[in-house]
């Protein structure tokens, strides 16, 4: 897991699989949406920028979901709570992965 942290996120657009992020710049960055996971009593959904390739940095933000489908992400500015959801999110990735080769198995 990268250590990226995006500080100058101010507002995004959401859908299940793809998000974009508009920053303080006015730009935009359209992200891969990998997984929204819980970590105690808290959400984090981990981004891979679609332009950053096979070995891209993941970005991780704290998710809320707010009324009206409306999302809020926030930075993760403390260090313990970060590597928490590091390893949080490497366990997430793990489950994928097993899910994906043998979820299969279980549907029959």
């Amino acid at each position: 897991m990268s250590d990226k942290r995006q500080d100058d996120l101010m507002n995004e657009e959401v859908d299940r699989s793809h998000i974009t992020l508009t920053l303080e710049d006015d730009s935009e960055m359209d992200c891969e949406v990998l997984g929204i996971f819980p970590v105690g009593d808290k959400e984090y959904i981990a981004l891979l920028p679609e332009d950053a390739g096979e070995d891209g940095e993941v970005i991780i933000y704290r998710y809320t979901e707010l009324e009206n489908d409306e999302i809020q992400l926030d930075n993760i500015e403390d260090d313990e709570e970060f590597e928490l959801v590091g390893e949080a999110f490497d366990e997430f990735m793990d489950e994928q992965e097993f899910d994906d080769l043998f979820g299969d198995e279980d549907e029959e």
